[in-house]
């Protein structure tokens, strides 16, 4: 019963005239966001960030959420039609999606593609509801050696999870949790790494370091790269054949399951479902020499992941307060703008916040399906516009926004210098992602370590005291061991060779 009047308060908050508003609202911009190459949820939502502060806290996360889970529908339109991508999770569905396209069934694809979506994001919308519960009263047994322990394995697994180098991810997360340490130290007033800059003494801000890592290098690195546009491919009928809906439909349930468990992995997410999936039905279908030739199931099965991965990333983050990817750090972030500590006490202190949250996914994935289908023909008309003539509007966009945080032009300067950091990551093939996990979770850490401390009186035997701490270190350790070994290390980098591919 207690479950049903939360959905009931839920679909209360979500249905309410504002929240709907700015469901649509994120819809639209992720959908946008998703057509158009070379921006990304990531990029938009740290752009965005500055304008959660005049927003009320339930409305500015169900937007947040609606651009991200928006922009994994919006990507297989121009990856399925145009042959390009849209967002890093699209890449895959351009093998067969294009394929299909070229033999006339680009309607057909574009309508498995999103129903399959509708399907995973209701199934990854019902997990959460199933799971949320039981994960927020588990963790309110945690104490603070507990936290920290939990932590440091989404550190890890953030690592281990990953694109590229091993040693350059775990770089990045010191770096990100070096850059935590910027401010006044809680509990001895002093100033730590301020270099006597008054406006650091509270610590960086998240929004421009979000704004500038991700937003302006993204920028600068798209304008490097000359986009090649294939000519668009007229849609007729959206209606599959019966023979496509049966292979589509299973390959459909498949994706739904493998992203919606690698969606709550840490560091996990959209694109790393969306590749499993593809791999997995190639090594299962009985006929694999289909796939790259317009097969039904290279399209529905990523589609269906990546949906799924996007929805069940929220579990961590809504019950734990421990971020899976970059995304989901940037929403840490707008709670924590907003005045909320992400964590367990989110369901029992701002009920309507969590469950309107999650009764919104429903309605935006609903929304979605209506919004990408009948206006594919608008979609596709502003791939014809220059990303050049975009640059400058978002470049704008960004330091309005840094600058609107505190009326400073040193937010602005400081999104500048980010940019130039983020891009020089980009050159050196270090992800910006670990830095981000680094930089939320490393504040947290540290104040749960010295509570831990504190608590025992100094004794670091406190985390291989408590069962749940030391099964945590355990899992964690047991991560750095299988990355170590020869097989997995191959077979990781063998899975990332192939998603840059």
């Amino acid at each position: 019963m207690d479950l049903f009047h939360n959905l009931i308060l839920g679909m209360s908050v979500a249905l309410s005239l504002q929240n709907l508003l700015y469901a649509l609202v994120g819809c639209m911009v992720g959908t946008l966001i998703g057509v158009l190459p070379g921006i990304g949820p990531v990029a938009t939502i740290a752009m965005l960030l500055p304008i959660t502060f005049h927003l009320p806290p339930t409305a500015s996360l169900i937007m947040l959420a609606g651009i991200y889970y928006g922009a994994q529908y919006g990507g297989s339109t121009t990856s399925i039609l145009v042959n390009l991508p849209g967002e890093a999770s699209s890449v895959v569905t351009c093998i067969d999606g294009y394929q299909m396209a070229r033999q006339g069934r680009a309607g057909a694809a574009l309508t498995i593609s999103a129903l399959g979506s509708f399907f995973a994001g209701t199934v990854g919308t019902i997990v959460i509801v199933l799971f949320a519960e039981p994960l927020t009263r588990m963790a309110q047994k945690f104490g603070p050696a507990d936290y920290c322990s939990l932590m440091a394995l989404g550190l890890v697994a953030a690592v281990v999870l990953a694109n590229g180098s091993v040693l350059k991810a775990i770089a990045m997360v010191f770096l990100g949790l070096l850059f935590g340490l910027v401010g006044t130290d809680v509990n001895t007033g002093a100033q730590r790494f301020t270099f006597d800059i008054p406006e650091l003494s509270d610590g960086i801000d998240f929004a421009p370091i979000a704004m500038g890592l991700f937003g302006i290098a993204e920028i600068v690195v798209n304008l490097e790269r000359k986009m090649s546009r294939s000519g668009a491919i007229k849609v007729t009928s959206l209606w599959p054949t019966r023979e496509e809906a049966r292979r589509a439909w299973p390959a459909v349930i498949r994706g739904t399951l493998l992203g919606g468990i690698l969606g709550v992995l840490p560091g996990g997410g959209p694109t790393l479902g969306a590749f499993s999936a593809y791999t997995l039905e190639k090594k299962i279908s009985r006929t694999p020499e289909r796939f790259g030739k317009g097969a039904v199931e290279g399209v529905a099965a990523p589609e269906a992941a990546n949906n799924a991965a996007a929805q069940t990333s929220f579990i961590p983050m809504l019950t734990l307060g421990i971020p899976s990817n970059a995304v989901m750090a940037l929403m840490v972030g707008a709670m924590i703008i907003q005045g909320i500590q992400p964590g367990p006490e989110v369901m029992t202190k701002k009920p309507d916040l969590f469950w309107g949250l999650i009764a919104s996914m429903w309605i935006g994935n609903l929304m979605l399906v209506v919004i990408n289908l009948p206006m594919i023909g608008m979609w596709i008309k502003l791939l014809t516009v220059p990303y050049r003539f975009l640059s400058p509007a978002i470049l704008l966009f960004c330091a309005i926004g840094a600058y609107s945080l505190q009326n400073s032009t040193f937010h602005v300067l400081q999104v500048a210098g980010f940019g130039v950091l983020g891009y020089i990551f980009v050159r050196l093939g270090c992800e910006g992602a670990p830095f981000l996990l680094g930089l939320v979770l490393g504040p947290q850490m540290e104040e749960y370590f010295r509570r831990a401390m504190l608590l025992s009186r100094g004794n670091p035997g406190v985390f291989i005291e408590r069962p749940i701490s030391l099964g945590l270190l355990i899992t964690t350790a047991i991560l750095l061991v299988l990355m170590a070994l020869p097989n997995i290390k191959r077979a990781r980098e063998q899975a990332f060779q192939e998603e840059e591919t």
